[in-house]
């Protein structure tokens, strides 16, 4: 099956792909320093500490843990993380339809692996709104026991799916410069 992205012009995916890829570091280094403030003993990784809180009793801790300007910086970066979440998927998933193609024209193996990996970092994207929602639940006083475990799924999930792509990028990236396109 095709991705969308599979529709933009050769002569145009590379200045897309650049164009996604620093939008996604901004976008990093502002939810870097949105999120500083949600650093603490029972937070050390801060928002992240938050997704992998796994129940309902750590979740809440790590929200008791934090001021009420604490909470704010939490909720403008769960807020944020909507934006990202469409930016950094939309970055690697063209950086794999880009390695893939890099791949190819190497001969190199795992080539198939482009499309379906562009196709599953928009899963880590749904993922990742799930897991918003999540804890956006949460943080406003919603008591389900399953947000948290939910929202630790999704990051996983989330997790999982962003290393295999920014692993399979790089390789293409690092092939496409090392090694001559076959002939």
């Amino acid at each position: 099956m095709r991705h969308p992205f599979q529709a933009i012009p050769a002569s145009h995916e590379r200045r897309a792909f650049i164009w996604l890829t620093v939008m996604s570091l901004v976008l990093m280094v502002l939810m870097n320093a949105v999120g500083a403030p949600l650093k603490n003993e029972a937070a050390p990784s801060g928002i992240i500490s938050y997704e992998l809180a796994g129940s309902m009793q750590n979740a809440q801790a790590i929200i008791a843990s934090w001021d009420e300007s604490a909470r704010l910086h939490a909720a403008f970066s769960l807020g944020l993380d909507f934006l990202f979440l469409v930016v950094y998927s939309s970055a690697i998933g063209l950086g794999c339809l880009l390695a893939g193609k890099a791949l190819n024209r190497r001969k190199w193996p795992l080539v198939a692996l482009g499309v379906p990996l562009a196709w599953g970092l928009w899963l880590a994207a749904f993922a990742d709104a799930v897991e918003n929602i999540a804890l956006t639940l949460i943080l406003f006083g919603n008591p389900a026991e399953w947000l948290a475990p939910l929202a630790l799924w999704s990051a996983i999930i989330k997790f999982v799916l962003i290393f295999v792509g920014l692993v399979y990028a790089l390789l293409g990236l690092v092939v496409s410069l090392v090694v001559k396109p076959a002939r």
